[in-house]
Protein backbone atom coordinates (compact mmCIF):
# COMPACT_ATOMS: atom_id res chain seq x y z
CA UNK A 1 0.00 0.00 0.00
CA UNK A 2 1.25 3.40 -0.53
CA UNK A 3 2.11 5.48 2.01
CA UNK A 4 0.19 8.62 2.09
CA UNK A 5 1.63 12.16 1.46
CA UNK A 6 1.35 14.41 4.06
CA UNK A 7 1.05 18.69 3.20
CA UNK A 8 1.23 20.64 6.69
CA UNK A 9 0.08 23.59 4.47
CA UNK A 10 -2.64 21.85 3.45
CA UNK A 11 -3.81 21.15 6.99
CA UNK A 12 -3.47 24.59 7.50
CA UNK A 13 -5.22 26.30 4.85
CA UNK A 14 -8.19 24.21 4.47
CA UNK A 15 -10.94 25.46 6.82
CA UNK A 16 -10.42 29.17 5.40
CA UNK A 17 -10.53 28.03 1.85
CA UNK A 18 -13.39 25.39 2.61
CA UNK A 19 -15.49 28.83 3.78
CA UNK A 20 -14.93 29.92 0.12
CA UNK A 21 -15.56 27.14 -1.67
CA UNK A 22 -19.04 26.57 0.30
CA UNK A 23 -20.43 29.63 -0.77
CA UNK A 24 -19.06 29.72 -4.12
CA UNK A 25 -19.88 26.29 -5.20
CA UNK A 26 -23.11 25.83 -3.73
CA UNK A 27 -24.45 25.32 -7.09
CA UNK A 28 -22.15 23.72 -8.60
CA UNK A 29 -22.27 20.08 -9.08
CA UNK A 30 -18.98 18.37 -11.05
CA UNK A 31 -15.91 19.91 -9.71
CA UNK A 32 -12.36 19.34 -11.65
CA UNK A 33 -9.43 19.95 -9.34
CA UNK A 34 -6.17 20.51 -11.41
CA UNK A 35 -2.97 19.64 -9.15
CA UNK A 36 -4.96 18.01 -6.29
CA UNK A 37 -1.17 17.37 -4.76
CA UNK A 38 -1.56 14.81 -1.93
CA UNK A 39 -4.94 14.51 -1.84
CA UNK A 40 -5.56 16.14 0.86
CA UNK A 41 -7.85 18.94 -0.01
CA UNK A 42 -9.93 16.58 -2.13
CA UNK A 43 -11.02 14.23 1.10
CA UNK A 44 -11.45 17.15 3.17
CA UNK A 45 -13.88 19.26 0.83
CA UNK A 46 -15.64 16.21 -0.84
CA UNK A 47 -16.24 15.07 3.08
CA UNK A 48 -17.56 18.60 3.72
CA UNK A 49 -19.77 19.04 0.49
CA UNK A 50 -21.16 15.97 -0.22
CA UNK A 51 -23.94 17.46 -3.18
CA UNK A 52 -19.88 17.67 -5.33
CA UNK A 53 -18.25 15.44 -7.68
CA UNK A 54 -14.74 15.70 -7.19
CA UNK A 55 -13.08 15.19 -9.19
CA UNK A 56 -8.73 14.82 -8.65
CA UNK A 57 -6.11 15.53 -11.16
CA UNK A 58 -2.62 15.24 -11.31
CA UNK A 59 0.90 14.86 -13.08
CA UNK A 60 1.50 10.38 -12.80
CA UNK A 61 4.13 10.62 -10.09
CA UNK A 62 1.34 12.18 -7.83
CA UNK A 63 -1.54 9.56 -8.60
CA UNK A 64 -0.46 7.13 -5.96
CA UNK A 65 -0.66 9.19 -3.07
CA UNK A 66 -3.92 10.92 -4.10
CA UNK A 67 -5.35 7.46 -4.67
CA UNK A 68 -4.00 6.50 -1.35
CA UNK A 69 -5.89 9.65 0.49
CA UNK A 70 -8.88 8.81 -1.65
CA UNK A 71 -8.89 4.71 -0.57
CA UNK A 72 -8.72 5.65 2.60
CA UNK A 73 -11.76 7.94 3.15
CA UNK A 74 -13.64 6.02 0.76
CA UNK A 75 -15.76 8.77 0.05
CA UNK A 76 -19.01 8.28 -2.57
CA UNK A 77 -18.38 11.33 -4.55
CA UNK A 78 -14.66 11.10 -5.38
CA UNK A 79 -14.07 9.30 -8.48
CA UNK A 80 -10.34 7.75 -8.88
CA UNK A 81 -8.01 10.67 -9.94
CA UNK A 82 -6.67 11.28 -13.62
CA UNK A 83 -3.47 12.08 -15.10
CA UNK A 84 -3.73 15.57 -16.40
CA UNK A 85 -0.30 17.55 -16.78
CA UNK A 86 -1.47 21.69 -17.96
CA UNK A 87 1.23 21.60 -20.43
CA UNK A 88 0.06 18.55 -22.67
CA UNK A 89 -4.08 18.49 -21.66
CA UNK A 90 -6.34 16.45 -24.06
CA UNK A 91 -9.67 17.10 -24.04
CA UNK A 92 -12.10 16.11 -21.29
CA UNK A 93 -15.18 13.16 -21.98
CA UNK A 94 -16.77 15.34 -19.73
CA UNK A 95 -17.19 18.82 -18.70
CA UNK A 96 -16.86 20.46 -14.98
CA UNK A 97 -19.56 24.16 -13.77
CA UNK A 98 -16.63 24.38 -11.38
CA UNK A 99 -13.00 24.34 -10.95
CA UNK A 100 -10.61 24.97 -7.72
CA UNK A 101 -6.55 24.65 -8.06
CA UNK A 102 -4.33 25.60 -4.61
CA UNK A 103 -0.52 26.30 -4.94
CA UNK A 104 -0.22 25.67 -8.46
CA UNK A 105 0.31 29.23 -10.41
CA UNK A 106 3.55 29.80 -8.77
CA UNK A 107 5.36 26.38 -8.72
CA UNK A 108 4.44 25.92 -13.04
CA UNK A 109 6.43 27.78 -15.48
CA UNK A 110 4.36 30.94 -17.03
CA UNK A 111 4.06 28.61 -20.15
CA UNK A 112 2.20 26.42 -18.33
CA UNK A 113 0.32 29.16 -16.49
CA UNK A 114 -0.75 30.41 -19.91
CA UNK A 115 -1.65 26.43 -20.82
CA UNK A 116 -4.03 26.45 -17.59
CA UNK A 117 -6.09 29.26 -18.71
CA UNK A 118 -5.92 28.33 -22.66
CA UNK A 119 -7.22 24.72 -21.96
CA UNK A 120 -10.19 26.10 -19.64
CA UNK A 121 -13.04 26.60 -22.31
CA UNK A 122 -12.52 23.43 -23.24
CA UNK A 123 -13.05 21.63 -19.41
CA UNK A 124 -16.14 24.02 -18.32
CA UNK A 125 -19.92 24.73 -18.44
CA UNK A 126 -21.00 27.76 -19.80
CA UNK A 127 -20.91 29.36 -16.32
CA UNK A 128 -18.74 27.24 -14.54
CA UNK A 129 -16.99 28.76 -11.20
CA UNK A 130 -13.13 28.66 -10.98
CA UNK A 131 -11.24 29.15 -7.59
CA UNK A 132 -7.72 29.61 -7.51
CA UNK A 133 -6.18 29.93 -4.23
CA UNK A 134 -2.20 30.88 -4.03
CA UNK A 135 -0.14 33.99 -3.13
CA UNK A 136 -0.05 36.81 -5.82
CA UNK A 137 1.58 40.09 -6.17
CA UNK A 138 -0.09 43.29 -7.03
CA UNK A 139 1.54 46.39 -9.15
CA UNK A 140 4.33 44.05 -9.60
CA UNK A 141 5.25 44.44 -5.59
CA UNK A 142 5.03 41.60 -2.97
CA UNK A 143 2.22 42.04 -0.53
CA UNK A 144 4.97 40.36 2.42
CA UNK A 145 8.45 40.40 3.16
CA UNK A 146 7.13 36.63 3.85
CA UNK A 147 6.25 36.11 0.37
CA UNK A 148 9.65 37.54 -0.67
CA UNK A 149 11.13 35.29 1.40
CA UNK A 150 9.15 32.53 -0.13
CA UNK A 151 9.75 33.96 -4.05
CA UNK A 152 13.71 33.45 -3.39
CA UNK A 153 13.10 29.97 -2.37
CA UNK A 154 10.66 29.23 -5.22
CA UNK A 155 13.35 30.71 -7.44
CA UNK A 156 16.55 29.06 -5.98
CA UNK A 157 14.67 26.00 -6.16
CA UNK A 158 13.55 26.21 -9.80
CA UNK A 159 13.93 28.97 -12.04
CA UNK A 160 10.83 28.87 -13.33
CA UNK A 161 8.63 28.99 -10.45
CA UNK A 162 7.84 32.57 -8.66
CA UNK A 163 4.91 34.38 -6.87
CA UNK A 164 2.40 35.34 -10.55
CA UNK A 165 1.08 38.83 -10.46
CA UNK A 166 -2.41 39.23 -10.29
CA UNK A 167 -2.50 41.21 -13.45
CA UNK A 168 -1.12 39.02 -15.26
CA UNK A 169 -2.89 36.11 -14.22
CA UNK A 170 -6.12 37.36 -14.40
CA UNK A 171 -5.35 38.62 -18.28
CA UNK A 172 -4.53 35.31 -19.20
CA UNK A 173 -8.37 34.10 -17.66
CA UNK A 174 -10.03 36.75 -19.31
CA UNK A 175 -8.65 35.47 -22.93
CA UNK A 176 -9.95 32.16 -21.54
CA UNK A 177 -13.51 34.23 -20.84
CA UNK A 178 -13.61 34.12 -17.34
CA UNK A 179 -14.38 37.79 -15.19
CA UNK A 180 -13.13 37.96 -12.33
CA UNK A 181 -16.24 38.06 -9.54
CA UNK A 182 -14.24 38.86 -6.42
CA UNK A 183 -10.42 38.41 -4.92
CA UNK A 184 -10.52 37.18 -1.28
CA UNK A 185 -7.53 37.74 1.31
CA UNK A 186 -7.21 34.41 2.85
CA UNK A 187 -4.21 33.99 6.13
CA UNK A 188 -0.69 34.14 5.62
CA UNK A 189 -0.78 36.25 2.81
CA UNK A 190 -2.62 34.13 0.34
CA UNK A 191 -6.07 34.69 -1.90
CA UNK A 192 -8.89 33.13 -3.23
CA UNK A 193 -9.32 34.63 -7.11
CA UNK A 194 -12.78 33.68 -7.86
CA UNK A 195 -13.67 33.89 -11.82
CA UNK A 196 -16.86 33.01 -13.58
CA UNK A 197 -16.78 31.71 -17.63
CA UNK A 198 -19.13 33.68 -19.59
Amino acid sequence: MTDKPFSPSCERNREPILAVLRERFATRRRVLEIGSGSGQHAVHFAAAMPWLTWQCSDVADNLPGIRAWLDDAHLANTPPPIELDVASAAAMPVRFDALFSANTLHIMGWPEVEAFFAMLPAMLDAQATVVVYGPFNYDGAYTSDSNREFDSWLQARDPRSRIRDFEAVDAQACKAGLRLLTDIPMPANNRCLVWQRG
